[in-house]
This record gives structure tokens, sequence and C-alpha cells, in this order.
């Protein structure tokens, strides 16, 4: 399940728990995708909650769909991920690694509100 949160218009921010379905992954997109039509930088909050899976039906249709973006990443700004998991933590920066002309930072659920100011570039 997920739920969009309300913030800047150049900022693409949601909360996921549970299970991550297609049809999440659907909404994701389309809303990222608007976002990259519409701005010239796009900044991505990602707030994860014990995360126990990801529906594997139409998966390959949804990289398929993300593929486009690589030659798009120039419009990604800044990245913030909270995890409550130190595998979603972990992964985030092999991500960070692979991508080093985006910003990201990783953080614990109690840091929540710094994060999203961070995204949104309230905070340094």
């Amino acid at each position: 399940m997920f739920e969009i949160i309300n913030t800047k218009d150049d900022v693409l921010a949601v909360r996921i728990n549970g299970k991550i379905t297609g049809e999440d992954l659907a909404e994701i997109m389309e809303r990222l995708e608007v976002a990259i039509a519409v701005n010239e930088k796009v900044h991505v909050y990602a707030e994860t909650q014990s995360i126990d899976g990801i529906e594997i039906a139409g998966l390959a249709a949804h990289i398929a769909r993300a593929a486009p973006l690589m030659g798009k990443l120039r419009q990604f700004g800044r990245v913030a991920v909270v995890a409550d998991q130190l595998w979603i933590r972990a992964l985030t920066r092999v991500e960070s690694a692979l991508l080093p002309h985006i910003s990201y930072r990783v953080f614990k659920p109690e840091d929540r509100g710094a994060a999203l100011m961070w995204v949104e570039g309230n905070a340094e």
C-alpha cells in the first residue's frame, strides 16, 4: 500500500508500507512521468515501512516503462529515502553510488521531518 504526500510541485513524495503492488507502481510512475514533463528538476521523497515484498505480476512491464527514465536522469535532483529496514537503506546507498550525479540521502524514520525538508530544498 502507498499514499501520496502533498508537497511542492517539483517533489514526488510517497509513503509505502507492506507489499508493493503493480497498481502502486503504475500510479507512482504516472505521477513521476507528469512531474518530469512539467519540471526542470524533480526531487523524490520515499518513506518505507515494513516492506515485505513486491508483486511480481507485471514487474517486467513496469521495468520497461521505467527504462526511458535512464535518459532523463539529469532531471533528478534530491532523493530522500526514509526506511525502517536496514536492507532498504543499504540498497539505497548502492543506488546512490551508481548514480553519483543525483543527490541521495538516507534517513531513519525518526528523521522523516528533516528528510522532507531537505528534499523540498528547505534545509541543508
